[in-house]
C-alpha cells in the first residue's frame, strides 16, 4: 500500500486546482463509487466461487473453467499490485510489499490454492482502499481550513477593480481592501490614512493608525475607510502561500517511532524472504516425508504473514491521522515528529499580548461621580468623535448610548488631552496632567490602576473615569484551568507589556508565575533557563515577530496563527490558526491520542504476526489465518487509526 502524499497544488485555496481532481478517490460520489468497482467484482466472483466449490453445485465448474474464474476474479485487484511490484522491480527495490503479496498470490495459484490467492490481494485491495478514504479524510480537513484565507483580491486594471485569486496579483499592481477584510498581499499604502488590527504582526494590543507610503502586511485587518494598496511581495512570498507548503512538508517530517518502522521493515522484509525460502528446503535434510508442494505452501503462507503492510502504512496513518484531525480543528502541526514532541510538554511558556488577550481596546470599567453614566458617557462621547485615537474607538463602541450631543471649539493639549464644549458646559479630557493643570482634584483611587485610563471633568468638576483594557480571549481562563487537568502544572507568562498589567492579568487567570516589561532577549533567557533541566520540556505560544527567537529555542514553539506574522509561523512548529489558546489544550490531548494508537496499532502488528508466524511455520495455519495476519491486521490497524477522525475534541 502506497502511501499518499499531501500535493500543494490541490490546497491551493482560490485556484482551478481547488475544484480538479487530485487522485480520482475523493471528488464526487460517482468518481469515488469507481474506485470501488475492481474489489467489489473480485468480492462477487470470488464469493459465487466459493459457494460453487463448497456446495459443489455446478460439476462442470471443475478444471480449467474453474482455474479461469478464479485469474478473472483476482486480474481486477491484482493486476495493479502486480505492476507496481515490476516498477519496484525494475528499480532495484525488490522487497516491497507489491513483491511480498505478488509472490505470495501467485505461489498460491501455482499450487492450486485458487480461493486464497484470491482473498489476499482482495482485501489487500481494500485495505488500500481504507487507507485512501482515510487520507482523503485529513486531506479535506486540511483544505477546508485553509480555504477560510482571503480568498480574493480586488485589483485596479482596465479603468476599475476586478476581484482575482491572490495568485494572479503582480507586483506593482493596486489592490482595494474594504472594511473588515483581511489584506491579501504585502504593500505600500497608497490612501491618506488607515488604521489596521496588526496585533498578531507587531505584538502592540492598539491598532495601528499609519500614514501614506507606510508599509502594510498580508494578515491585517482593514478597520475603517476603504484602502488602497500596491502590492509589493507575490502571493507565493506571503504568509499563506508559506502554510500551504508547512502543510504539504507536515507528512516528510516524520516521528523517531515512524522513521524506526520504516528502517525496521527496510531490514525485515529481506529477512523474512529468505526465511521462506529456508522454510521450503531446509525441511528435505530433516524431514522423512518431505512433500516439496506442503512446504512450499507453508513458505507462501510465511510470505503473506511477513509481509509489513500492518506496520508501514497504519503507523503512518494513525500520525497522518492526528494530523488531519489536528487541522480540522484548527491547528496545524509541521510535521509528526511534533505530535511526539507535544505528547512530553510538562512546562509551557506563554506570551500575553493577542495570546491570551485580543490585543484591541475595550472598555473594563466606568466610574462616575454626580452623574448618571449615560449622561456622563454622551459628554465623553462627543469628546472623543473628534479623535482617531484607538482608546477613542473604544470609547464610542459604548453599549447603549446614542451620541446626541456635539462637542465644539475642541483643542488638543499635546500629551494631556482634550478640551471643549459640550451642550454649553466646558469639558476636559484626559489623563492626570491635564486636571492638575486645570485644579480639578482626581480621587486618589485612581493612582491604584495599572490599565489606561481617561479623566473626565464637567465644568471644572471631576466627574469620572474610564478605564481602558486589552480584553482577555473568551477561553483564556478555560484553557489555564484545562491545561493543569491535563498535567501541564508549570505555566509562566512572560510580556513585553507593563509589568503591572501583565501581572494583572495573570491574576485574573490563575497563573501564579508572570514577568513583565520583558525584550524579546529578556524572554529567550528566560526559556533557556528552564531548559537547562532536563526535565523540563518546554512549549512556547507567542504571535508577534518579536517572539520568533523564543519559538524557536521552545521544544515546541506555538505560534497563534490567524493573523501572526511570517517569522512568528516560519519559526513555530505548531499553528493555532483560529488564535484560540483552548486549541493548545485540544493539541496536547490529540497528539496524546495519536501516540496511544500508533503504539496499540504497534503492539497489535507485531503480537499477531509472530504467533501466525510460529503457526504457519509448523504447519497449524492455513492460508486464511495467513489473510488476517497480514491485511486483517492491517485493517484493523487502519480502522484503530480512523478513529481519531471520530473522537471527539471539545
Amino acid at each position: 500500500m502506497k502511501k499518499k502524499k499531501i500535493n500543494l497544488k490541490d490546497l491551493k485555496p482560490n485556484s482551478e486546482a481547488q475544484h480538479s481532481h487530485d487522485d480520482g478517490h475523493n471528488h464526487g460520489n460517482g468518481s469515488a463509487f469507481k474506485t470501488y468497482i475492481p474489489a467489489i467484482i473480485s468480492f462477487v466472483m470470488l464469493m459465487v466461487g466459493i459457494a460453487v466449490d463448497y456446495f459443489d453445485a455446478i460439476p462442470q465448474f471443475q478444471g480449467w473453467i474453474r482455474v479461469v474464474w478464479y485469474t478473472l476474479a483476482y486480474i481486477p485487484v491484482g493486476f495493479p499490485v502486480i505492476k507496481e511490484g515490476w516498477k519496484s522491480l525494475i528499480k532495484g527495490d525488490v522487497f516491497t510489499e507489491f513483491f511480498l503479496m505478488s509472490i505470495a498470490t501467485i505461489g498460491a495459484f501455482i499450487i492450486g490454492e485458487y480461493p486464497e490467492g484470491v482473498a489476499v490481494m482482495l482485501f489487500y485491495a481494500v485495505g488500500e482502499l481504507f487507507q485512501n478514504a482515510a487520507v482523503n479524510r485529513a486531506k479535506g480537513n486540511i483544505k477546508a481550513l485553509l480555504d477560510v484565507r482571503p480568498k480574493e483580491a480586488n485589483v485596479f486594471r482596465d479603468g476599475d477593480y476586478v476581484s482575482v485569486s491572490p495568485e494572479a496579483v503582480n507586483i506593482g499592481e493596486k489592490i482595494q481592501i474594504r472594511v473588515g477584510e483581511k489584506i491579501p498581499l504585502d504593500g505600500i499604502l497608497l490612501s491618506e490614512k488607515a488604521s489596521l488590527n496588526t496585533a498578531a504582526l507587531t505584538g502592540e494590543s492598539k491598532p495601528d493608525s499609519i500614514q501614506k507610503e507606510a508599509k502594510v502586511y498580508a494578515g491585517s485587518i482593514n478597520l475603517e475607510s476603504v484602502i488602497e494598496v500596491e502590492v509589493t511581495n507575490k502571493f507565493e512570498d506571503s504568509s499563506i502561500a508559506r502554510i500551504l507548503e508547512l502543510v504539504q512538508n507536515a507528512t516528510a517530517r516524520k516521528s523517531k517511532t515512524e522513521l524506526f518502522i520504516r528502517q525496521f521493515a527496510h531490514i525485515y522484509t529481506p529477512i523474512v524472504v529468505f526465511l521462506a525460502i529456508g522454510v521450503i528446503f531446509i525441511p528435505y535434510f530433516f524431514v522423512n516425508d518431505y512433500v516439496f508442494r506442503d512446504w512450499l505452501y507453508r513458505a507462501l503462507i510465511f510470505l503473506v504473514i511477513s509481509c509489513p503492510c500492518a506496520l508501514v502504512i497504519s503507523i503512518p496513518l494513525g500520525y497522518f491521522g492526528g494530523l488531519g484531525v489536528a487541522s480540522k480543528n484548527g491547528i496545524l502541526f509541521k510535521g509528526a515528529s511534533f505530535l511526539d514532541a507535544m505528547t512530553k510538554i510538562n512546562t509551557l511558556v506563554m506570551d500575553k499580548t493577542g495570546t491570551v488577550t485580543k490585543g484591541v481596546f475595550k472598555i473594563k470599567e466606568i466610574k462616575t461621580i454626580g452623574w448618571v453614566e449615560s449622561d456622563f458617557m454622551k459628554y465623553l462621547m462627543a469628546m472623543e468623535e473628534q479623535s482617531t485615537h484607538p482608546i477613542a474607538k473604544a470609547i464610542m463602541v459604548y453599549n447603549g448610548t446614542e451620541n446626541s450631543y456635539e462637542a465644539k471649539e475642541v483643542s488638543e493639549i499635546a500629551g494631556k488631552g482634550l478640551k471643549g464644549i459640550v451642550n454649553g458646559k466646558t469639558v476636559l479630557v484626559g489623563n492626570n496632567a491635564l486636571m492638575t493643570a486645570n485644579n480639578i482634584k482626581v480621587p486618589n483611587e485612581t493612582e491604584s490602576i495599572v490599565e489606561s485610563i481617561v479623566l473626565v471633568a464637567i465644568d471644572n468638576k471631576f466627574a469620572g473615569y474610564v478605564v481602558i483594557a486589552d480584553e482577555l480571549k473568551e477561553d483564556a481562563k478555560e484553557t489555564i484551568t484545562d491545561l493543569h487537568k491535563v498535567g501541564i502544572k508549570n505555566i509562566m507568562m512572560l510580556s513585553g507589556d507593563k509589568d503591572s498589567i501583565t501581572q494583572q492579568v495573570a491574576k485574573e487567570l490563575n497563573i501564579e508565575n508572570a514577568k513583565g516589561g520583558l525584550l524579546p532577549e529578556d524572554k529567550l533567557n528566560e526559556v533557556e533557563s528552564l531548559k537547562k533541566n532536563p526535565e523540563n520540556k518546554v512549549a512556547f505560544i507567542g504571535d508577534g515577530i518579536n517572539d520568533a527567537p523564543v519559538l524557536a529555542v521552545s521544544n515546541v514553539g506555538i505560534a497563534m496563527g490567524g493573523l501572526g506574522s511570517d517569522v512568528a509561523i516560519e519559526t513555530a512548529d505548531v499553528i493555532i490558526q483560529t488564535d484560540q489558546p483552548s486549541k493548545v489544550v485540544r493539541a496536547i490531548k490529540i497528539s496524546r491520542s495519536t501516540r496511544k494508537i500508533v503504539w496499540q496499532n504497534i503492539i497489535l502488528a507485531f503480537g499477531i504476526k509472530v504467533i501466525v508466524l510460529i503457526l504457519g511455520a509448523g504447519g497449524l495455519a492455513t492460508m486464511w489465518e495467513a489473510v488476517f495476519a497480514d491485511v486483517g491486521v492491517a485493517l484493523l490497524a487502519i480502522l484503530n487509526a480512523v478513529r481519531l477522525q471520530r473522537m471527539r475534541w471539545s
